[in-house]
């Protein structure tokens, strides 16, 4: 049986798809905000019925959330949400975008919610209860070498940006096969078995919130690029199926 906690992050998403797949137009209004990122009417309000959802059952509880920045609770629980991660695709037209939903208790992340309306990928999890895709446990796979691996990978210009690119260049020539997917996608196919590894060297805490405990429960391991554990200030990524993990974060140690 799933806890209120995830009966109530599952409501929000869905009520956030039905207001992000409303708009899904070609004449949606794009606004730049101050970091000269973009945003999308689909995107506050999506935030702003995932606030309200939840707000409902949980008074206490906080909000960290990428549109409308914090609100503080009486409660140790906060809610970190990333309304449409990849709103560029999302403009675009490129089906790849999805909202994330993650609950921290303290300093420990404890529930993540993934969905992908257009890619019909709904993954969540609880800490303890293993991951799900669709309804269905899902777990990561069992390759144990980088050159058997599928390695994802963020924007290779970020790599330049934090002067980890020669780390980042010499295991994707390593490995079988590497894909720039990009946002959380990458993490769906890692934590079901469709990819093996991910690094990423530039993201905020609300684009991996969730899909870390997602992948955690399905058997994975995640850090930053340096092997530290994720809080809300970590600003790199490696997410693993846990036997690729060491060897992958070797690559960029002195790198």
């Amino acid at each position: 049986m799933p806890s209120q906690f995830l009966t109530v992050a599952l409501e929000a998403a869905k009520n956030a798809e039905e207001i992000i797949t409303a708009y899904y137009t070609d004449d949606i209004k794009v606004e730049l905000k101050d970091d000269e990122t973009p945003v999308t009417v689909a995107d506050r309000g999506a935030e702003k019925v995932i606030r309200e959802t939840i707000k409902q059952a949980f008074p206490d509880h906080g909000f960290l959330g990428e549109e409308y920045g914090t609100q503080e609770g009486t409660s140790p629980y906060l809610w970190i949400i990333d309304p449409i991660d990849a709103t560029k695709n999302y403009i675009r037209k490129i089906p790849i975008f999805g909202t994330q939903i993650a609950l921290m208790q303290g300093e420990e992340l404890i529930l993540g919610v993934s969905n992908a309306p257009l890619l019909n990928e709904l993954l969540y999890a609880e800490a303890g209860g293993g991951a799900f895709l669709n309804g269905k446990p899902i777990q990561v796979s069992n390759v144990t070498q980088p050159e058997d691996a599928m390695i994802c990978h963020g924007g290779l210009k970020w790599f330049i940006e934090k002067g980890t690119f020669p780390g980042a260049y010499n295991l994707i020539n390593d490995a079988a096969r590497s894909r720039g997917f990009g946002d959380f996608y990458m993490y769906h196919l890692v934590a079901s078995a469709r990819a093996d590894a991910v690094i990423e060297a530039a993201i905020s805490i609300w684009d991996i919130a969730a899909i870390t405990v997602i992948v955690r429960e399905a058997g994975g391991q995640v850090t930053d690029i340096q092997g530290q554990p994720v809080t809300k200030d970590t600003a790199s990524l490696v997410a693993t199926n846990g036997v690729l993990h060491s060897a992958i974060l070797n690559y960029f140690h002195g790198a």
